[in-house]
This record gives structure tokens, C-alpha cells and sequence, in this order.
């Protein structure tokens, strides 16, 4: 069967995927958690293959620290399941009442998207984290995960589905897309998917956007900044810098760029510098800070690159709004975080940052849907329309209005024979 034909049987099964309970929802989860945790040794030798080949391969370590799938890895994504089930459920949740006029009555009800495609990277937990959210949010799912990680997805697809219709899920409610020239043949599907995921990098972002007329929600570079206003306590601002560099720096929400207030440049550098050379961290700087610490001197295509890596930009800027309008100007609008004692300053700060996270005092890793108590995401929105941040239970829904009525016409209503009172209720 060809994708097109199987996301046409999937639209066709949305419907019933939409209408099954939170109960068998849930209870489907709770088999899927279940199914991981019985096959995980299954699910490690198929991770072991694909770490070797990457080795083989010379795949790059930011990558290879994606792909990889332990023990650890596997707790802390049942765990997620877990939380998830927990969540209350939003699917046919009434949002509002309004009364139109007697016995004319308008219902604003939630419901699930439909079809979604989710094309991703080298994440195995990824694959969990997006069919699990889909099947709480009533949705089907297409998943086509990255090459690198291919033995891995194909054992967690395998357990996942095998649960899933175990529970008394429809039969096309999850299907995974494995060869590369699948990704063509699903943006073809505009009759059948409702919205597509990207997860990867600029350049396939936007190849994605530009060649489907299916609706594409995602984000592509992770651009974040840390802000340090001359207000700033040093014994926050060291470790936040810190957590936010060097956590985890393959991922999307991990700091890249510093802005110093230059008020704040003589106080602050000494420790942090460091600091970066405690944890292995490469600064690069404009002049005024590489002259005293040292470090390489910073382009402007510095400022425009997502690392990944154990590398940081560094600038001194003259005020906050300096610092607004470089985030802005350069940023990926992810996550964007102010360090300040300054209640004013931050409220200026978050509110003029044009970003889908804006932070004070904390480490811009918290950008994540497991951490925002959303049990997974399917990723992180840096668009406008729909759902913004990290995307998670709600920002797969939409809703849909139901009028009920009584026999009402238009006509009544233009000649003037009645009138709306519009009253929520």
C-alpha cells in the first residue's frame, strides 16, 4: 500500500480514532507503557545496531547523543506515558455556550486535527513521546523518523502498534513511513493529512514548507539566548548559563548566544569564563570580551548558528533593549531568557522578546513538554497560528462549532422580523 493510499485509509478512520473514549485511550497507553518495558531488550540490541552503524558511518556527535536509547532513556519515556494518561482529558471538551437568540444555540466544542504527519530526527524517545499524543489526543498519526535511528523505530513502532490494536484502536490509526522517498509521496497527501510536523534542521524545515500544501507546524534552528542585565545575581546567573550550555547542548533549546549588559561584563566574566573551561565550553566573543578572556573573536554568522555544541557567542550590549533587538533580529524565536533582579526590566524584556519562551532567572532547557507538565510534545512551535512553544496535548486539537436550533431561517433575522441577543450561557 502507498502512503497516499494510507493516509486516505487513515482519514477514512479518524473519525472513529476521534470517537473512542478516554478509556480505551488511556487504557491503550497504559498497554503501550507496558509493551516497552517487556520488549526492552528488543529495543536495546536494535539501538546497539544503529549506534554502530553511525560509528561506521561517522555520524556526527550531536547526532549520535540523539539516537542513543538506554535504560535511563526508556524510564524516563514510560514515565512520560504515565503523566500522560494522567492528563485530563481535553478531546469534545465544551470551550463555550452562547445563546444566539431563543432556542438558537451555539457550541464551541474541542476536537481532535485528524491525520497528522510527523517527520522527525534521530530521537527514538521522539517516536514514543509523538504516538503517544496522538492516540491521547484522538488523532491518527504518520510517522517517518530519521534513517540513523531506523532498527530502533521499527521495534518501538512494532510494540506501539501491536498495543494499540490490542486495546481496540482502529486499524489505521498509527503507520510508519520507513524509506526516504516516502517523504515526497506524503506531502502529495493534502486530501488526506490535516497537518504535517518537521523536526530537523533550516534547510529541511523549509524544504517541507515549500513543497506541500498541507499545513506545516514546527520550528527549525533552536537560536536561544541568555540576557544578563546589569541587575543580576551572579550566584543564579553562573549556574543557569551553565545548565543551559552544557545539559544537553544537541538539542534545540540549549543557550547558543550570551548578551551582556556592559555594566555587568567585569562582575560577571572572571566566573563564568571559568566556568566554560571547567565544563570544556568554547567561547567565542566580540573584542571587548576576547581581549580580556582570551577567547576567539565572534562574526555575525556566530550569532546566526545553532552549535549543538559545547560553543557559545558571547556580546556586550549597551541596554536591555539592545539586547531585545539582537534576539529579535537574530533569534529563532524558541527561548529566550533574561537574568535580572529587576522585576521592570523583566516584564519589559518578556513581553518585547518575540519569542514562543521568554525565561527570567532560569535555564532556557526548560523548554520542553514533559517539563511544562504536558506529559510529551511533538515538538516545539515557533510559529504564530495555532499552537506556539512546545506542542503538546492541546495543541493538537482544534474545535469545531455546533449550532442547534429550533427551526430558525437567515431571512427572519435580515427583514428584521427577529433579532439575536447574544447571551453566553
Amino acid at each position: 500500500m502507498t502512503i497516499r493510499e494510507k493516509a486516505a485509509a487513515m482519514k477514512l478512520d479518524s473519525t472513529r480514532m476521534a470517537s473512542k473514549p478516554a478509556v480505551v485511550r488511556n487504557q491503550a497507553l497504559a498497554n503501550i507503557a507496558r509493551a516497552l518495558l517487556a520488549g526492552q531488550e528488543d529495543i536495546f540490541q536494535a539501538n546497539a545496531q544503529d549506534m554502530a552503524e553511525a560509528a561506521e558511518n561517522n555520524v556526527p556527535e550531536a547526532v549520535v547523543k540523539r539516537l542513543k536509547f538506554n535504560a535511563e532513556k526508556l524510564t524516563g519515556t514510560v514515565k512520560g506515558i504515565e503523566e500522560l494518561i494522567d492528563l485530563p482529558d481535553r478531546v469534545y471538551e465544551t470551550q463555550f455556550v452562547r445563546e444566539l437568540d431563543e432556542g438558537l444555540t451555539l457550541v464551541r466544542e474541542s476536537c481532535p486535527i485528524g491525520v497528522i504527519g510527523v517527520i522527525f530526527e534521530a530521537r527514538p524517545d521522539a517516536l514514543v513521546q509523538i504516538a503517544s499524543l496522538c492516540i491521547k489526543s484522538g488523532n491518527c498519526a504518520i510517522l517517518k523518523g530519521g534513517s540513523e535511528t531506523r532498527h530502533t523505530n521499527k521495534v518501538l513502532f512494532s510494540l506501539i502498534y501491536k498495543a494499540a490494536m490490542e486495546s481496540g484502536l482502529p486499524e489505521n490509526c498509527l503507520f510508519q513511513a520507513e524509506q526516504r522517498d516516502e517523504i515526497s509521496e506524503l506531502l502529495a497527501c493534502h486530501d488526506s493529512v490535516d497537518l504535517l510536523i518537521p523536526r530537523g534542521s533550516n534547510a529541511f524545515v523549509q524544504y517541507i514548507m515549500n513543497n506541500t500544501k498541507i499545513p506545516v507546524m514546527g520550528h527549525a534552528d533552536g537560536i536561544c539566548h541568555i540576557y544578563v542585565d546589569k541587575d543580576f545575581d551572579i550566584d543564579k546567573a553562573i549556574p543557569v548559563i551553565i545548565d543551559a550550555k552544557t545539559q544537553y547542548t544537541a538539542v534545540c533549546n540549549a543557550v547558543e548566544t550570551l548578551l551582556v549588559h556592559k555594566e555587568a561584563v567585569d562582575a560577571l566574566m572572571p566566573r563564568l569564563n571559568e566556568a566554560f573551561r571547567a565544563h570544556d565550553v568554547e567561547l567565542r566573543a566580540t573584542a571587548d570580551i576576547a581581549d580580556k578572556y582570551d577567547s576567539k573573536l565572534a562574526t555575525d554568522e556566530d550569532f546566526a548558528t545553532e552549535y549543538l555544541d559545547l560553543i557559545i557567542s558571547a556580546k556586550t550590549v549597551g541596554d536591555i533593549d539592545e539586547a531585545i533587538l539582537h534576539i529579535n533580529q537574530y533569534g529563532s524565536h524558541h527561548t529566550d531568557c533574561i537574568i535580572t533582579e529587576n522585576k521592570d526590566a523583566a516584564e519589559h524584556f518578556m513581553r518585547m522578546v518575540d519569542s514562543a519562551g521568554v525565561y527570567q532567572n532560569c535555564s532556557t532547557r526548560f523548554a520542553d513538554g514533559f517539563r511544562y507538565g504536558f506529559g510529551a510534545e511533538v515538538g516545539v512551535s515557533t510559529g504564530k497560528i495555532h499552537a506556539r512553544g512546545p506542542v503538546g496535548l492541546e495543541g493538537l486539537l482544534t474545535y469545531k462549532y455546533k449550532l442547534y436550533g429550533n427551526g430558525q431561517i437567515v431571512a427572519d433575522y435580515v427583514s428584521g422580523k427577529k433579532a439575536f441577543h447574544f447571551r453566553d450561557i
